[in-house]
């Protein structure tokens, strides 16, 4: 009569027919809800919307923190014979799907079937999970697939392409717009990135990647939540039926050890062992979805899951309850929707139509597949890692429930970060080495502007080197334990790409004058000391003087580099960097160092912001990354340093072009019998090549850095009037007109760049001029005008005056003793 009613009592959880595969869906599916259903196989199988959520008759019901439960007896017990068990039942409050486990527990406890339970559980549970596993894949591909429906197959291969490149855009947030010079931004990434728009850090196939592990891992926790459940009946069972005779006892009073000896009288099966399928066959479908084949003693996970079951596990050895593997990796490609985008790599590997569809089925879901999907494998797994040991008593917490992460982690650290340095290593190459890389556009805008969106012309090198980085560093924020190790690879790229820069830089200044001279520790001094240099007050230079320095100061410093440069008259030819395009190149080139920099600088701020709440969670988290061995800002100093530089030379640059047309004027005599009414010919060249490189580099420079390359004219040129004058023997009228013509001729072609000072220089030139119409003054009238302007001119200025011979000006004997009288001691 007893087991009558306990075989009634199963009888009525499970059905005659297929009583193994449903007694190993049980544990394979989360909680009841409480339908007035009949239950048998059916009742057991019939699923909710995710197809794995069974459906029993509780009674009435009530819910409780989002559960079912049911006060009255259940369904499957109702027509039992009351004993102690049934009413345990009615008392209890757990949930329905509890008390569903608890009575099965119970019943195959009392027939004596706990060992051929857990056999039939052991044997069925890879299939079971797989299964599962794969009929929701399977469903979430036909929804996507029925959202599809009515499209034709000529649509359909649009939509493809257009979801490509919609992916592409949103992965790196580039603008639609082109650029000005006709190149789009998305086609310089594209050519050098190792991945494909959809697989990079922000794209489709990361999302779908991410999102599917997420719903298969939420699966899974349900699945084990019963496992726990059902495994600590099972082993305090077998614990209190070791003597039918002794009195029960509670579990918190058993000496447990959840994979103990006690696993042959269930059959072999254990928590641990179900956690170790679980684990085991959410990491084939990860393998799945990277394209990595595990290599270990057997190709079937299926033989390994039975032979880790077949031996009893140990206390001070847990490892075969891990998951150890070696990998190869399929080798296949796959047609990309763009055929124009053929060069890209596909993650590890290429696929090709012609590769099976076979295990889970990831492929009909996923856009792509391959090695650089594990950055949307590893927050899933980091996640379902910490969701399992919540999930876990106290007392099964010796269990080994990481073996999946660190599946994971050594699949990053050993394939992935290796073939990520190379791929992006080869594009870096790839980028820097290409003969446009460090080639200034040749259809710029017509005007500066500082957003790259709107058409700002950096290299396409330098431009494609950040772009990288920020990939890079996308993969960082995805994986941050491995966060160091990606900083470093972004370093190392960035030495990189700085080397090629210096040798661009090197090649357009090598033995020039101006190059050697910004190296002087005087001048080097003194154009820190220039107010001109404020400019770079945003840069980490440091010395700059502030920009409000008095105007005597700011004299100061001009006369002593004026004096500087004129000192290495005569200036030769071949010592200036006469081809327009390389002074066009430092000015790119500058512009381009100065871009790199500041976006070098907010990615260090953002990774060391990551780094710093995640230094902030290690006391609560073992998962910590390891700080980055160099500053990212100490690379943003680098570039913006050499950035300066060549602003630096071409500023002296000018300065010694301006020079070296200016000394032409003391080879020559001003003693014209007429008007020429035209510049002199240096004055118009010098004046034709302001102009001319200004116009040329106005697309490639901002304002304020134009105004500091030609705003070092002005200065040098007044400067060079005026020491001119000692070397011009003689000058009449006519010559004293034809210079100031010719500083006239100056001050409209430096007027005309927009981005200097108009008013300071007609200033200085003014003061040219007013210096040479003294000439056209008698003595005593030259006299009384120094008497009433002592400070206008220095005494050695004033003293040259009288030195120059002027046809028809008389000059007395004693005139410099009469001048010693006027000007100030």
């Amino acid at each position: 009569m007893f087991h009558m009613d306990v075989e009634h009592r199963l009888r009525n959880l499970l059905s005659d027919a297929s009583e193994h595969l449903s007694l190993s869906k049980c544990l394979c599916s989360s909680s009841f809800d409480g339908h007035d259903e009949d239950v048998g196989m059916d009742g057991l199988d019939d699923a909710t919307s995710d197809g794995y959520t069974m459906r029993v008759n509780g009674g009435d019901t009530v819910s409780r923190d989002g559960k079912i439960v049911s006060l009255h007896i259940p369904i499957w017990l109702s027509d039992s014979t009351p004993d102690e068990f049934v009413e345990a039942m009615r008392k209890s409050d757990a949930p329905l799907h509890v008390k569903y486990l608890q009575t099965m527990v119970e019943c195959l406890c009392m027939l004596g079937k706990v060992a051929a339970a857990g056999a039939i559980i052991s044997q069925r549970l890879r299939p079971t999970i797989h299964e599962i596993i794969t009929t929701k894949i399977k469903a979430q591909a036909d929804h996507v697939n029925c959202s599809r429906t009515g499209i034709g197959q000529a649509a359909s291969n649009m939509l493809t392409g257009l979801h490509y490149l919609k992916g592409r855009l949103e992965s790196h947030q580039l603008p639609r717009q082109k650029r000005q010079s006709g190149i789009p931004l998305a086609g310089t990434l594209l050519a050098v990135s190792p991945v494909s728009p959809v697989m990079s850090p922000a794209g489709t196939a990361q999302t779908a990647a991410k999102e599917l592990l997420d719903s298969i891992f939420d699966t899974v926790v349900r699945i084990f939540e019963n496992h726990i459940i059902v495994g600590e009946l099972l082993e305090l069972k077998s614990l209190q039926q070791v003597d039918l005779n002794t009195p029960k006892v509670a579990a918190a009073d058993i000496n447990w050890n959840p994979d103990s000896d006690a696993s042959h009288d269930t059959g072999g099966y254990t928590l641990g062992f179900s956690l170790t399928v679980l684990q085991s066959e959410c990491q084939q479908l990860i393998c799945e979805i990277l394209r990595a084949t595990p290599e270990a003693a057997s190709a079937d996970a299926a033989v390994q899951t039975a032979r880790l079951a077949s031996k009893a596990p140990s206390k001070d050895n847990r490892s075969e309850d891990g998951l150890s593997f070696a990998f190869r990796f399929t080798d296949a490609t796959i047609p990309i929707p763009n055929q124009g985008a053929d060069i890209i790599r596909q993650g590890w590997s290429r696929r090709g139509p012609s590769v099976l569809q076979e295990g889970y089925g990831t492929a009909a879901l996923l856009p792509e597949q391959g090695i650089y999907l594990a950055a949307s494998v590893y927050r899933p797994v980091v996640q379902f890692t910490d969701k399992v040991a919540s999930m876990l008593p106290e007392k099964f917490s010796q269990l080994g429930n990481d073996g999946l992460l660190t599946f994971v982690e050594n699949f990053v650290k050993d394939h992935f970060l290796p073939t990520m340095f190379v791929d992006y290593r080869k594009g870096v190459q790839q980028a820097i080495s290409s003969p446009a890389a460090f080639r200034p556009r040749a259809h710029a805008p017509i005007s500066y502007t500082p957003s790259i969106e709107k058409g700002r012309p950096v290299l396409q090198g330098l431009l494609a080197i950040d772009l990288l980085a920020k990939e890079v560093l996308g993969w960082a924020q995805a994986m941050p334990k491995f966060a160091g190790d990606l900083i470093n690879y972004v370093q190392t790229f960035l030495e990189r790409t700085y080397e090629r820069c210096r040798t661009s830089y090197m090649e357009a200044v090598l033995e020039k004058q101006s190059y050697m001279l910004i190296g002087r520790h005087d001048v080097e001094n003194l154009m820190r000391l220039d107010p001109a240099s404020s400019c770079f007050q945003n840069s980490l230079d440091q010395g700059i003087r502030e920009p409000n320095a008095s105007d005597a100061e700011t004299i100061e410093v001009e006369m002593e580099l004026s004096d500087i440069l004129l000192n290495l008259r005569p200036i030769k030819q071949e010592n200036l960097i006469r081809d327009d395009n390389k002074l066009i190149l430092l000015a790119s080139l500058s512009d381009s160092l100065e871009y790199v920099a500041e976006s070098i600088e907010r990615l260090g701020n953002s990774s060391m912001k990551d780094h710093d709440r995640r230094e902030e969670k290690r006391n609560h988290h073992s998962r910590t990354s390891s700080a980055p061995t160099k500053d990212l800002a100490s690379f943003a100093e680098e570039y913006r340093k050499l950035s300066i530089d060549c602003l630096k030379v071409l500023r002296v640059e000018m300065q010694l072009e301006t020079v070296f047309h200016m000394q032409e004027m003391t080879s020559r005599e001003y003693l014209d019998d007429q008007d020429a009414e035209e510049p002199d010919d240096f004055v118009i060249s010098l004046t034709s090549q302001i102009t001319r490189r200004d116009e040329e580099m106005v697309p490639f420079v901002a304002g304020e850095k134009r105004n500091y390359i030609f705003g070092g004219i002005c200065s040098i040129a007044a400067n060079a009037f005026m020491k001119a004058l000692v070397d011009i023997k003689s000058i009449n009228l006519f010559g004293v007109q034809q210079i100031c013509r010719n500083s006239i001729a100056l001050e409209q072609a430096l007027a005309a760049i927009s981005s200097i000072d108009n008013e300071a220089i007609q200033l200085r030139l003014d003061r040219v001029r007013t210096y040479y119409e003294l000439l056209n003054m008698p003595f005593e009238a030259l006299l009384a005008f120094i008497a009433e302007h002592k400070h206008l001119f220095t005494s050695a200025e004033y003293t040259n005056l009288l030195k120059v011979q002027v046809p028809g000006r008389e000059i007395p004997s004693d005139s410099e003793d009469r001048l010693a009288e006027v000007l100030p001691r």
